[in-house]
């Protein structure tokens, strides 16, 4: 009895189905009306191009049925369902996909147009590179320049200084010779009784050398530039030119008026040959420099080091590299 009471799981049943109410004569003539508009009502534009392109889409990824006459006639050709086209067996196995133009562009103009967007993109990534190479040298040639300029500066410093020892000798030789022609003929202590010590004469801008001339000149505007601020701080009520009928050789000596003014000409005056000159390279004046300590002093600019003679026996060449 207990055995009956449980359930029969094997055995399927089917509950019978909702009875489905009729429809009556007022619920179908809704229904047709409302299917007779939804006919009616136009699809918009965007939807119908939808439609149409998933119709598209969904032919044209279906196999043809060998009910086909396209198929029927392949397959008197020998081709088989799902075989590839050709003898390779590498051959393409699906037809080609159709690409269905939706613009004005004529055929191979999007291909066109990639080609040309990526040469731009590559183009402009090998201008970049091309534009951080050059801003390194740029930056490496600015040092090395900036770099030659100042031995540029050092060179002048020693041309300018083993010229005024030369020049400083011959004065004193010339003035030891004058004394042993005084002294001779005994009139030496007449000679220097009561004469002052002469006080270096001006030497002309132009008639120094032009490989140290600019060092000269802008030791000049340097001390041009103090003497204003120190007249502008005085608050002077008269320029450094003015010319007092008061004063005398001594008092203009004195204040250094003569030598300012002599200064102020010649600062003023145009320079073609210092222009040509700063125009070179920093290359090619250093070498000039370079060469003059040597063939001029026997100095060696890289040895720091003046020799005896033309030879200059040990050192090792005439630029920085043979130095290294």
């Amino acid at each position: 009895m207990a055995a009956e009471e449980e359930d029969d799981y094997m055995t399927f049943t089917v509950t019978d189905p909702q009875p489905t109410t009729k429809e009556t004569s007022i619920q179908r003539r809704a229904r047709l009306k409302r299917e007779a508009e939804a006919r009616s009502r136009p699809k918009p534009l965007s939807e119908r191009l939808t439609d149409s392109a998933a119709a598209r889409d969904a032919a044209l990824s279906t196999s043809l049925d060998t009910s086909n006459k396209g198929f029927q006639m392949m397959a008197k050709l020998g081709y088989k369902a799902g075989a590839t086209l050709g003898k390779s067996s590498d051959a393409r196995a699906e037809p080609l996909g159709v690409v269905v133009k939706e613009d004005r562009g004529g055929i191979g103009l999007d291909s066109e147009r990639k080609r040309k967007f990526r040469e731009e993109v590559e183009g402009e990534a090998k201008r970049v590179k091309a534009e951080e190479g050059d801003y390194r040298e740029r930056l490496r040639v600015e040092r090395e320049e900036k770099r030659m300029e100042g031995q540029v500066v050092g060179a002048m410093k020693v041309a300018e200084r083993l010229a005024g020892e030369g020049t400083e000798e011959n004065g004193e030789q010339r003035e030891s010779e004058q004394r042993e022609e005084k002294a001779a003929e005994g009139e030496e202590h007449e000679a220097t009784a009561g004469v002052k010590k002469k006080e270096p004469e001006h030497k002309p801008l132009k008639s120094v050398n032009v490989l140290w001339r600019g060092l000269l000149r802008h030791q000049l505007e340097r001390e041009r530039e103090r003497r204003m601020r120190y007249d502008l701080h005085q608050s002077l009520s008269r320029l450094p030119t003015y010319e007092d009928p008061d004063e005398d050789e001594d008092d203009k000596r004195a204040l250094g008026k003569d030598k300012t003014a002599v200064y102020e000409e010649e600062l003023e005056e145009e320079d073609p040959e210092l222009e040509a000159f700063n125009a070179l390279p920093v290359a090619q004046r250093l070498e000039k420099l370079v060469r003059h300590l040597r063939n001029t002093h026997h100095y060696c600019f890289w040895c720091k080091y003046q020799y005896s003679d033309a030879d200059m026996e040990g050192c090792p060449g005439i630029t920085e590299e043979d130095h290294d």
